[in-house]
């Protein structure tokens, strides 16, 4: 008898730990990663994707979760569509090879109960290096047009060009680019 009380104690504790974890779907049209780039020292470049997909899971509990971002290269917006074009060839994203940049998480960590990094891969052209996305906001609540929880952040990193193959006219354009991800997500 002792037993079964403690296999159904075990069998609750665990669904509810299970219960606590919740999956957020990224709303494409509130989330557009952008970076900036120094170009030629005249000005800071700014451009942005305009299609980016992807699930957080959270379990704000806990303190852990997963992070899973697949951005549409061939979305690039610089403003400009010749110039989107050229970034796309092969010098850069070389998009015809690679159409997609994804960010996987492998760790988050909080700072009491808001998120304040995610440790995780980016891939881009084919190459992946080990990135910490700096969570500068974070914020979940009922959204209020949707009437589901929603979470959202904005996340930045640093990174160089030329460690994903696309260094073409370094340093004159900057190798260090900033990435910024602003991402709202919708509960499941």
């Amino acid at each position: 008898m002792k037993k079964l009380v403690a296999l159904a104690v075990a069998a609750s504790l665990s669904s509810a730990a299970f219960a606590a974890s919740e999956t957020y779907i990224i709303e494409g049209t509130h989330t557009m990663p952008r970076f900036e780039y120094s170009h030629f020292g005249y000005s800071t470049q700014v451009s942005r994707f305009d299609k980016t997909s992807g699930t957080i899971t959270l379990d704000r509990a806990a303190k852990t979760g997963s992070v899973d971002v697949v951005i549409d290269a061939k979305s690039v917006n610089t403003g400009y569509p010749l110039f989107n074009e050229h970034i796309q060839g092969e010098d850069f994203f070389d998009t015809a090879k690679y159409p997609t940049i994804t960010f996987k998480s492998k760790a988050l960590k909080f700072d009491g109960d808001k998120l304040a990094s995610v440790d995780g891969d980016l891939t881009i052209k084919g190459v992946t290096k080990p990135v910490t996305l700096t969570v500068t906001s974070f914020h979940c609540m009922p959204h209020p047009m949707r009437k589901k929880d929603a979470c959202g952040a904005n996340a930045t990193t640093k990174i160089k060009r030329s460690e994903f193959n696309a260094g073409k006219h370094a340093p004159y354009v900057s190798d260090e680019v900033t990435l910024t991800i602003p991402v709202e997500a919708v509960k499941e």
